[in-house]
Parts: C-alpha cells; structure tokens; sequence
C-alpha cells in the first residue's frame, strides 16, 4: 500500500522565447528552447480514504482546491488511467519563486503526473505524459523530463535537442510579479526591435559553446513590460553581468531575471550579494533530463 509519495519539481529557463504568430484557436505561436534546473519545489502526494484532491502549500494565499494545478494534475491522471489515490493530500513545498516565469505551476503539475505514473506502475512513456500534461498548461508537457528542448506551437510542440552544457545559474526576482494574459496583449500591439536569434543559440548549444549561448539568450517578453518595470529588469541583467555573468534575459513572461557563469564561486559570490542588496536571489545549475 502507498502511503506517501515525494517528488522535486523542476524549474525551467527560456534561454531565449519568440513569438511567432496567432493560431486559429486565438493562443499565440511561440518558438523557445527551454531549459531545466535543479531549483524544484517539493510535492508530496498523501493518499486518504475521503475527502477527494487537495492541496496545502507554506505559501498561504495559493489554491488549495481545483485552481491547484496539483490537485488537477491527480484528478486527470486518475481519470485518463484508471490508476492513483481516489483521494489524496498534496503537500508544496515552494522554492520556486510565484509569478516569475520559471514554471512553478506548470512543474508541479508535471511531477504529480511523473510520481503517480511510477509508483502506480502505470508504465506511460514521455511523450504519453506530455501528451496528457499539455491538457493541464502550455509549458506542462516541457516539465515532463526537462532538459533541454526546442518549444514551438503553444508550447507543447517538443523537439528533443542537444543538451546544453552544464553551468551554474543565478535566478533573481524584482519586487513586481508579472501578468502573463496581460503581456500577450501588450506582444500584439508592439513592432519587435530585435528577435531571437534562435538558430544560433541551438549552434551554440550543439558545438558546447557556453559563452556564445549567454551571448545570444534573449526574450521578446521584455518588450512588453511597461517602462519602469523594464527599466528594473534591465538594471537587474546589468547587475549580473558587473557580478561576472556571461548573459542575462527574462525567463518567461517574467519577472525572474536569470544569468548563466562558467564558475560556480563566482555565481555564488553574486547571488550572495544581489541578496545583501535586498533582492530574492537563488543559486542554482542547469541539469539533463528527467528518466521517465
């Protein structure tokens, strides 16, 4: 019998992210190359006897009920396969920061599906997950395995790519949290200056490049924040990059600001002192893909 299930849920990074179009059913088409790192939060999954899917987490105003990702992510593997608790407990414990374009939602829902396909032994292969994560969020399908991986269409669109190499990574979040319905309005009014140069990145990852990726990482989402929010942003990648960054972009429709380092001191040294200067700073490293 189960009684308790743990499982880390994984943060992801947009080394870079484009808009490339609207599609008939009104989501916009992107095209990203996403990657994971070790920052997760911790789920863990309680089976009960009553009470149906709920969820509990340490930051106190996030849903507890159906709005829970979590908690969906149960109800729709049980209802896709037959298998899992008829009633279950889900404990978050959140690491990842909210509303920083990191995926924390969407990670969540993942590692729910992940943990109750392996320990139920249900046997779904990735894709199969991914296929029933994309029914919970865009960005679901991608928290599935990780890695490192070119995203098209509304995010779901998945080709497995060379993996980038392994480097430490700073995540800092400024005092605003970032509306993502909010900015895909702002995206269709704006005339990009520049887009990403999103061939080069995924050269730069095939030939191990580092240096060249951080040159290039860069989100079209940055556009869109209004001036004093951009202007944060900015300073923030400015930062970094005093502090011995290679590069700096916006993750997601943002606010987290992430920058990639060749020494993992040096990336320590500055999420220390982003901290001391009163920023949410996390140290962290890209990491390879999840086994399935």
């Amino acid at each position: 019998m189960i009684t308790e299930i743990r499982e880390t849920a994984f943060a992801k990074l947009n080394i870079c992210l484009d808009i490339t179009g609207k599609m008939d059913d009104g989501y916009h088409s992107v095209k990203s190359i996403m990657q994971s790192v070790t920052l997760g939060d911790q789920i863990t999954i309680i089976p009960k006897d009553s009470g149906g899917y709920f969820a509990k987490s340490n930051i106190k105003y996030l849903p507890t009920g159906e709005k829970n990702i979590a908690v969906r992510a149960c109800r729709l593997f049980k209802q896709e396969t037959g298998e899992g608790p008829d009633n279950a407990f889900i404990k978050i414990v959140k690491r990842i920061p909210v509303c920083g374009g990191l995926g924390g939602g969407s990670t969540d829902g993942a590692a729910v599906l992940r943990a109750l396909n392996r320990e139920y032994r249900v046997g779904l292969t990735r894709t199969e997950l991914e296929a029933m994560g994309a029914k919970l969020g865009s960005d679901v399908p991608f928290c599935i395995a990780g890695g490192t991986v070119l995203a098209e269409g509304r995010g779901e669109v998945l080709t497995r790519i060379d993996p980038m190499p392994n480097c430490p990574v700073v995540i800092c979040k400024p005092e605003f949290s970032s509306s993502t319905p909010e900015l895909f309005a702002a995206i269709d009014k704006l005339k990009f200056r520049a887009r990403p140069d999103t061939e080069g990145i995924l050269a730069a990852i095939s030939a191990g490049d580092l240096k060249e990726i951080a040159r290039r990482m860069f989100n079209v989402f940055e556009y869109a924040l209004a001036n004093n929010r951009s202007l944060m942003v900015s300073e923030l990648k400015s930062r970094l990059l005093d502090l011995g960054a290679l590069g700096a972009a916006m993750s997601g429709t943002g606010s987290a600001v992430y920058a990639l380092f060749y020494e993992a001191e040096t990336a320590k040294k500055a999420a220390m002192t982003l901290k001391n200067e009163g920023h949410v700073s996390i140290y962290t490293q890209t990491m390879n893909e999840i086994e399935i």
